[in-house]
Formats: structure tokens, sequence, C-alpha cells
């Protein structure tokens, strides 16, 4: 890690810029992840990211592949704030002794990081999910429509919906995350918004716990020497292995958070009622292999989102602005 100490608003601002810029680079992607991730064996719209990505711009035009982006860029700046700045103070505190930082202390600043993040990740990622599988389920619809049309109407079977429909809607249909957010919170309260918080938790913890020593380890080779930083290069290079690594690593757990909140459904879909009936009923009907469904995507995704994230953090780039602000404040 960097050894000078950033102000919390520079974290903001590093966070800030890194997650809008990632995330606008990467969310195509991360939106055939979770489309990958929830279709069924039997029932698969896409063959793979790249058929995903072609059909979504067919139906959906090109800023289909976005459904969802808003909820990740206002949000992402204090998820990313709080990861990296949780992670930092954790490392601070176990390093009083003067003892130094082992792999294991890194592991335990990367277990506090996840566990306090899910406080924004958990509603960001409920409500971003709806819009990105819309589109999926719009998809199926269309694909089964000439077959309810030709047989009985008294022999079709109806698709589980919710209070508001996300997914089984036309293409042209506006639903925003404010509208669910909104329904959520009229129907279920808070909770409805930290569905799946458990899976979150599953996820993300192991998620730090694997990314942050590795990154720190691999970031060190490239320090020329112990007071110095690695160049940015060096340090963009360990967030994409790292972030890649930790990304595949946890991928089980984000397939099952994928399906638990997953409020509308398409036909001959299950419901979960909880992660261990999830982690049964995907391995007894779709095999183990089901788990790594999207593990491509999300590996694309989280490498070059957190080489820039470790980029912008490592540069300073939060600093250099305040540097410039007129409220900023040198501290004798």
């Amino acid at each position: 890690m960097s050894q000078k100490q950033m102000s919390l608003p520079a974290k903001l601002i590093n966070g800030g810029i890194a997650g809008i810029v990632g995330v606008t680079c990467v969310f195509p992607i991360d939106l055939a992840k979770t489309r990958l991730q929830n279709q069924r064996s039997g029932q698969q719209v896409y063959r793979s990211m790249l058929d995903c990505l072609i059909k979504t711009v067919r139906s959906e035009g090109y800023f289909g592949m976005y459904r969802g982006a808003a909820v990740n860029l206002t949000l992402v700046t204090p998820e990313k704030a709080i990861k990296l700045a949780a992670n930092d103070f954790f490392r601070h505190h176990l390093t009083k002794d003067g003892k130094g930082v082992n792999v294991f202390k890194e592991m335990l600043a990367g277990c506090g990081a996840g566990t306090c993040q899910v406080i924004i990740t958990t509603p960001m990622e409920m409500l971003k999910i709806q819009l990105q599988d819309a589109g999926r389920l719009a998809a199926q619809q269309s694909v089964k429509a000439p077959i309810v049309t030709s047989a009985k109407l008294a022999t079709t079977s109806a698709v589980p919906r919710r209070a508001y429909n996300v997914g089984p809607v036309p293409l042209n249909g506006k639903v925003s995350a404010t509208q669910i957010a909104q329904e959520l919170l009229r129907t279920q309260g808070v909770w409805g918004l930290y569905r799946g918080l458990g899976a979150t938790v599953l996820r993300d913890v192991p998620f730090s716990v694997v990314y942050f020593p590795l990154f720190a380890n691999i970031n060190k080779l490239g320090k020329p020497s112990e007071d110095e930083s690695a160049p940015f290069y060096h340090s963009f290079l360990a967030g994409c292995i790292a972030g890649s690594t930790a990304a595949v690593a946890v991928n089980p757990c984000d397939v099952i958070k994928t399906r638990l909140q997953s409020l509308n459904r398409g036909a001959h879909e299950e419901s979960y009622s909880g992660i261990v009936d999830c982690a049964r009923k995907v391995l007894r009907k779709e095999g183990p292999s089901a788990f790594l469904k999207g593990a491509g995507c999300r590996a694309l995704v989280m490498a070059p989102l957190f080489g820039i994230v470790q980029v912008v953090y490592f540069v300073g780039v939060g600093e250099h602005v305040l540097s410039y602000s007129p409220y900023n404040v040198i501290s004798s």
C-alpha cells in the first residue's frame, strides 16, 4: 500500500472517479454476466457473452447494454470509498503493534472491508439486477410467444409476477430503479432493498480476503525500494490479476446471490427460500458447472475495474484535486 496517508475526501474522490470510469467501461460485460447466470438449463436465450451482447443490441439498442448502469454510477462512489477506506483503516489498526502487516493481517483487513461495503453493495446490486435481467425475461417471452398463441389459452402456464413488473414487460416499457426502490420500500420496508444480504456477504467478504492480500503482494514486487511506490502500470496489472482471480474464486457465491436477488422469473423458473436451498437446487438440476456461469464475464469485469481503481487510488488523483481546492487547508 502507499506510504502516504490519504484523507477521507481524497478517498471519496479516488473511489468515485475510479468507479465511474471502470463501470462505464465494463458495464455491458456485467449485464451479460447477470443474464447468463440467471438463465436455466433448457431455457438458454444466450449461448455466450458475445451472443448475449449482440442480441441485446439488436433487441434493445446500444443503450440496452447499460440497463441499470445509473444505479451503479450513483452508488459506486460510496461503495468503492468504503471498501478502500475500510481496508486502510483495518490495516492501520492491525499494525499498531509495530510488527508490520503479514498475510493473515491483510486477510483480516480485507474481511473487514468486505463486511463494511455490503451496506451499499446489497441495495445497489438488488436494483441493478432487476433492470439488467429485464431484457432476458422479455426475450424469453418473445421466443415462447408463437407457441403460446398456437396453443389453447386454458393450458398456458402463467408467469409468476410480483407487485410490480420488471422483467416480463415490453422492451419499450420504462421501469426505473427509483420505481422499483419505492415499491420495495412500500411493500417490504427497508429490508426489501437488502434481500440477498447474506449471499452478498458470502461473496464480498471472501472476495476482499483474496483480493487485498494478493494485490498488496503483487504490487510490492514492482516497488523499486521499500520507500517508493510501484509504477502505475504495475499497480494496474496487480489490480487486474488480483481482481480477476478473486472474482473467479467467489463466482459460485455470485451465482447464488444473483438468483436470490432476482424478483421476477420466467415460466418454469424456480424460486429459492435461501442460500442453502438455492445451492441445493442449482446443483441438483443444473450440475456443478452452473456455479461457474458468467465466471469469464466476471473476470473480464473485475480485472480492468480494479486495475483502474488501484491506478487512480495510488496515483492519488483525489489528493491532486484537493491540493488545488480553495478549501484545502494544509496542516502544520
